[in-house]
């Protein structure tokens, strides 16, 4: 995982961000910004994408790292948008997308090219933010 994430960097000059819990420094999970390497009806695209370890859930961590990579993609990278997706059964990223002012249109959502036909997590919600 970490040589994709390190290629993406080479190639695309971003990427997604090891995430440090400030007040101990111990590494929690990562954020940043990712190209999604799949097809699907609103790609090419990038997206926001966090995962932190679940004893950090609930404290507003991933909403700041979010928030602060989608403000780089926007005044830096000059991002038109950004996307962000999950399952629908995942009630907390879409909690954090709406708090970063996405907007969710059930027209985009999507069923995930990479999992089987029957699979229970095929089905993903996409979110979109334009800048602010």
């Amino acid at each position: 995982m970490i040589d994709s994430i390190e290629a993406h960097f080479v190639v695309h000059g971003f990427g997604v961000y090891a995430a440090e819990f400030r007040q101990n420094h111990t590494f929690i999970g990562f954020v940043g910004l990712n190209i999604p390497t799949f097809d699907a009806p609103f790609t090419p695209c990038v997206e926001i994408a966090w995962r932190l370890a679940a004893e950090y859930w609930g404290q507003g961590l991933a909403t700041e790292g979010a928030r602060a990579v989608a403000e780089y993609g926007f005044q830096k990278l000059g991002l038109r948008e950004v996307v962000a997706f999950t399952v629908p059964a995942n009630m907390r990223s879409p909690r954090v997308m709406e708090k970063l002012g996405m907007k969710h249109d059930s027209a985009d959502d999507f069923d995930h090219p990479r999992l089987p036909v029957d699979h229970p997590l095929r089905r993903h919600v996409l979110y979109r933010l334009s800048p602010f």
